[in-house]
């Protein structure tokens, strides 16, 4: 049938789309969004024309985007984007999905940076630029957040998975941020190179987590970390002084039960100045600790 000819045609009204949306149990700004998008308009427009006409093919494709995240995959997915940072950024299932929880990784990370540059003896034109690494940089969200933030740092992000560099750098040209983007396993990849600081979002989620079933549509190499959850953030912070100038810091998100095991791993390997910041909900989500100036 010729979809100008359907007889629903006159059915498939953005109120309508909206509804089905609401009776499929989607919240009501994450189906504007993906109306929005699918129909290349506004959600302010979407709100002031619940009687324009999807056409058929429009429908269609409608109710598969709503099939599909009651199946639970992410709007960010559906998308094609996330909002991390105030950037833009372009995602998809061979990345995690930025969350505001990682926000207070970069919060930390860009205080420590402008803490440095108030302590450095030279003027801050004249002084060598920070050169910070994120490791396991998925979608580029942290390094590019803490690049936007801190123009003048030296930005290196590595990733094990080629496809993931491979998005994380076509953000980071998009945003027209300059980072060095390695693939690479952890600190393997930058071979015995030192930094200023560090920060990484490892996988952090037992084998046998609960929650791996809501997350099934990201990728479980980023997910997963042995059966406590806890081998990335070892081998990181096993691995760590090897990378890091004296006085250098590294940051790192955890899940809100794994406070205590991560500052302990980091008093262990000999950091100072171990303690934790609490995310946007009020959760403990980063631990990090400095170098000292003597190594152990």
């Amino acid at each position: 049938m010729n979809p100008d000819n359907d007889p629903l045609a006159s059915l498939q009204t953005v109120s309508a789309a909206l509804l089905a949306a609401e009776q499929s149990r989607i919240e009501r700004l994450d189906a504007q969004w993906l109306l929005a998008d699918l129909m290349a308009q506004s959600r302010t427009w979407l709100i002031a024309h619940g009687d324009s006409r999807l056409d058929t093919h429009q429908w269609l494709a409608w109710l598969n985007l709503l099939e599909r995240h009651v199946n639970g995959e992410p709007l960010a997915y559906l998308l094609g984007q996330q909002t991390f940072f105030g950037l833009e950024l372009q995602v998809g299932p061979a990345v995690l999905v930025p969350r505001s929880d990682t926000e207070a990784l970069v919060t930390w990370a860009v205080e420590i940076l402008h803490q440095r540059d108030i302590e450095r003896d030279k003027p801050r034109d004249q002084a060598p630029p920070p050169s910070v690494i994120d490791l396991g940089c998925g979608s580029g969200a942290i390094g590019l957040a803490v690049k936007s933030m801190h123009p003048a740092a030296q930005v290196t992000a590595v990733d094990f998975s080629s496809e993931a560099i491979g998005m994380a750098a076509a953000n980071g040209a998009r945003l027209g941020l300059e980072i060095e983007w390695v693939r690479g396993d952890w600190w393997a990849g930058v071979g015995g190179r030192r930094f200023d600081l560090a920060v990484s979002n490892p996988p952090y989620i037992a084998a046998d987590d609960p929650h791996l079933t809501a997350l099934r549509h990201e990728p479980t190499l980023a997910l997963v970390a042995g059966d406590d959850g806890l081998s990335a953030l070892r081998e990181i912070i096993a691995q760590a002084p090897q990378h890091l100038h004296p006085q250098s810091w590294l940051l790192l998100e955890h899940g809100y039960c794994q406070a205590d095991a991560v500052t302990a791993l980091l008093h262990e390997r000999g950091f100072e100045a171990v303690q934790t910041r609490l995310d946007l909900a009020g959760r403990p989500r980063c631990s990090g600790g400095r170098w000292p100036r003597s190594a152990r």
